[in-house]
């Protein structure tokens, strides 16, 4: 049996982040569930008798209030999995961002910013459910963000889940020395209800008989586990990307510094901190 560690995740309420608190369950860990909807997490957590909590990310307050609730409830966090995110319409959020960047890197980068004392006394392992969408669609304009100059679903989230991998060699840059071990991760494309209330092309595959060719939410959650329970430095190398548990192919601009030291700048800026 593996030291057991304290293992929080976001969008735990269903797919990947449901499926990968279970396997960690599963191997003797504490996981401790986060979720938008509360009558979906208290179900999966009553599953895995598993603490549990509700914030939704489009609201930063909520992801405030989260933190200080996770600081209250937990000495120690091993593992943050920030895992929640996803691709919505051309809306703005009452914090005055756009929904798909606010919910994939905001506020993921506020929760862990504000549990970072934590996480640096836990020597924690923090993980960045990120995409290969990446690589298609991702372009960062540091000055654009919101992408307001042409928006676009598959635009908006490729630049979120571009700049999940850049906070991860960020984070990994400013943090490896103080024991943080960072990752992110492609999941797959997997078998959900993804893309359901955007314009992105993207939705007719997880809505049609194309869906019968993805890959199942065991699976995606499998690869989370794989980083969450694993050990930096043996089981896998900080501050890279993976895909199917082995170094994935990144967008170029995941190899310029000044780019991901500017996004964390200007994430903290924008966040007040």
């Amino acid at each position: 049996m593996p030291e057991q560690q304290t293992i929080v995740i976001t969008g735990a309420s269903d797919g990947i982040g449901a499926a990968s608190a279970g396997q960690l369950r599963a191997l003797g860990h504490e996981v401790v569930l986060v979720g938008r909807s509360p009558e979906k997490t208290a179900a999966v957590a009553s599953r895995w008798d598993a603490p549990w909590h509700v914030a939704d990310f489009a609201d930063l307050d909520q992801v405030r209030t989260l933190a200080m609730d996770l600081l209250a409830s937990h000495p120690r966090i091993d593992v943050l999995a920030n895992n929640a995110g996803g691709l919505f319409g051309q809306e703005s959020t009452k914090d005055g961002f756009d929904k798909t960047f606010q919910v994939n890197h905001l506020a993921p980068f506020l929760l862990t910013h504000l549990l970072m004392d934590r996480l640096v006394e836990s020597r924690a392992k923090v993980i960045q459910t990120s995409s290969a969408a990446h690589r298609l669609f991702g372009h960062l304009d540091l000055d654009d963000l919101d992408n307001a100059k042409s928006w676009s679903a598959n635009k908006a989230y490729g630049d979120g889940k571009l700049a999940n991998v850049l906070f991860t060699r960020e984070l990994h840059r400013r943090f490896s020395e103080q024991g943080i071990a960072a990752a992110a991760f492609h999941p797959g494309v997997i078998r959900t209800n993804f893309a359901n209330d955007t314009p992105s092309l993207m939705r007719f595959v997880y809505r049609t008989p194309l869906s019968r060719f993805l890959t199942d939410v065991e699976t995606g959650g499998g690869r989370l586990t794989w980083l969450a329970a694993g050990t930096p430095g043996f089981t896998w190398e900080p501050g890279r990307y993976y895909e199917n548990n082995k170094p994935g192919k990144v967008n170029p601009q995941v190899g310029d510094p000044a780019l991901a030291q500017g996004l964390w700048e200007r994430s903290e800026a924008l966040l007040g901190l």
